[in-house]
């Protein structure tokens, strides 16, 4: 079978032979993709005068409430979700649950938050600025939605959160969609998207797909769209730098590769609530979804005195984790999505051990359950451990993109900010601590260079959120090499899809524009 494009308000089949999405752990070819004759160009600018224009008919709750109906399809889709994440991505029920019930959260997250915007179609930003010595001259800032279309370039890890966590701002903000999902896993994106056409919730060319190659898409971007990539850092620079992106200056949102940290303060001693906390959640991000989560923890920093009991810890909770095949009795861990990526995390694992030396894991002898290694996709979970600091060559540098994390000894607060600076930009850091002395001068100090930082102490405990898993309600993103983008945050992420602009003028106009906007001051609340 192979899986039609959805663009111009129909379905358009690809031609040629398409691209095989295979099953990770026996190898078996499910369906194929191919975008070959679609003209993108078209599709584009149909979304734009079709879908943006009944979009933006409606105001901020009405579309709101649009997102709510989509919830409830995918709702009553879940079951085939499941098959076809198990089938295409390897994942486990937990996996699936994170992915598929983690975008179906986040659409009932917005449908509920944008029903504080009203029934408002832009939004007023500020007070009046006076402009003359009297009120006769004065200026007011506005928001209004982008007339074009917000493109989104997925990766294969989220199909179905990657598409509906940057689909339902730009929605609710009255932005049509085009995505081109990651084709080894674009089964599922395909497959919601499928079933919220089928269901007429959205007005033609508000939701479009693209299966396969991306091919000259970026050619067709205007001034007024969106381009949001998650992915390498590699590809996001050929996006940034694409001759139809700078010429029209169009706005790119990134999330690109991260080295995320786990931080054990110096109170976090062995049999301490703080360190028993980190293991947990430390082997977690190693195993759900074999490490496949843009957030998973890639470097532990733990005081010199306790760093290789943490690493002992972490290596005997790791020993009692099975893995292999998703559909056998008492499996935790799944393979990679593809050959490709089990081949990229191999050869990223052998540069990190030009720095570390193996604790838990490796591969050497290991074999899946239920599964052929010759034509599976499996990694087994390592842990490493690192004692050259800021010295080491590839640790902080090398994103092994699955169920690999090192361990690194510091002497200090000094050391430890250093260390979790050197990645050069990072998605999210956790802390594992109730020291406030400590925290007051770590916090600050890494802030600049990441996105979210979550502490865990004894008083928390297990309530926290989770050092890998992202809120709707809080911001997603990071600085430097994480891409320098930002998404979610609440209704913050509707700034992305708007533009802001000033009207000089008398307060009689001003007063005129402003009826019925929205206070932009709620995207903050």
């Amino acid at each position: 079978m192979k899986l039609a494009n959805y663009v111009y308000g129909q379905w358009v089949e690809g031609g040629g032979e398409g691209i095989a999405l295979l099953d990770p752990v026996n190898g078996e070819h499910l369906v194929s993709v191919s975008s070959e004759g679609v003209d993108v160009g078209r599709a584009l600018s149909f979304a734009r005068d079709s879908g943006g224009t009944a979009l933006r008919a409606l105001g901020y709750e009405a579309r709101a409430g649009l997102l709510g109906k989509i919830a409830e399809v995918l709702t009553a889709n879940r079951d085939a979700y499941y098959d076809i994440s198990l089938r295409n991505s390897g994942s486990t029920a937990g996996d699936i649950a994170f992915d598929v019930d983690g975008a179906i959260f986040t659409l009932k997250a917005y449908a509920r938050a944008g029903k504080a915007l009203g029934d408002a179609r832009l939004l007023k930003e500020g007070g009046r600025v006076a402009l003359a010595k009297t009120d006769a001259f004065q200026g007011q800032h506005f928001l209004t939605p982008l007339s074009g279309v917000a493109v989104f370039i997925n990766a294969f890890n989220f199909p179905a959160w990657g598409l509906w966590e940057k689909a339902a701002p730009a929605l609710l903000a009255g932005v049509p969609v085009l995505v081109k999902p990651a084709t080894p896993t674009a089964w599922l994106t395909q497959r919601m998207v499928a079933d919220v056409v089928a269901a007429g919730i959205l007005p033609p060319g508000a939701l479009n797909i693209v299966c396969g190659s991306a091919r000259d898409l970026l050619d067709h971007v205007g001034e007024c769209d969106v381009v949001s990539f998650t992915g390498s850092a590699d590809t996001a620079a050929r996006i940034r730098t694409h001759p139809a992106v700078v010429a029209r200056a169009v706005r790119v949102n990134v999330e690109a590769d991260s080295v995320n940290s786990a931080i054990l303060g110096p109170d976090a001693q062995p049999g301490s609530a703080e360190f028993d906390l980190a293991v947990k959640e430390i082997v977690r991000e190693l195993t759900v979804k074999a490490g496949q989560k843009c957030t998973a923890i890639r470097r532990i920093f733990a005081p010199a005195a306790v760093a290789r009991a943490l690493a002992d810890a972490v290596a005997a909770r790791l020993a009692g984790m099975t893995v292999g095949n998703p559909r056998s009795e008492g499996v935790r861990v799944g393979p990679l999505v593809s050959k490709a990526q089990q081949a990229a995390a191999f050869e990223g694992l052998a540069r990190l051990r030009q720095d570390a030396e193996l604790v838990f894991g490796g591969g050497e002898g290991f074999v899946p359950v239920d599964a052929d290694p010759a034509v599976s996709a499996f990694v087994q979970p390592t842990l490493l451990f690192c004692d050259k600091g800021l010295a080491a060559q590839h640790v902080h540098d090398v994103e092994v993109f699955g169920p690999v994390a090192t361990v690194l000894p510091y002497a200090d607060t000094a050391e430890v900010i250093a260390l979790a600076r050197r990645g050069g930009g990072s998605l999210v850091a956790s802390v594992y601590s109730a020291d406030a002395g400590f925290l007051a001068e770590l916090v600050p100090g890494i802030a600049e260079l990441h996105g979210r930082v979550m502490v865990v102490d004894a008083a928390i405990g297990g309530q926290h959120t989770g050092h890998g898993n992202v809120m709707p309600t809080c911001l997603h993103g990071g600085p430097g090499r994480a891409g320098g983008g930002e998404e979610l945050g609440g209704l913050r992420a509707l700034a992305m899809y708007h533009r802001r602009y000033v009207v000089q003028g008398g307060p009689g106009l001003l007063d005129a524009l402003s009826a019925g906007a929205a206070d932009a001051a709620l995207l903050g609340a």
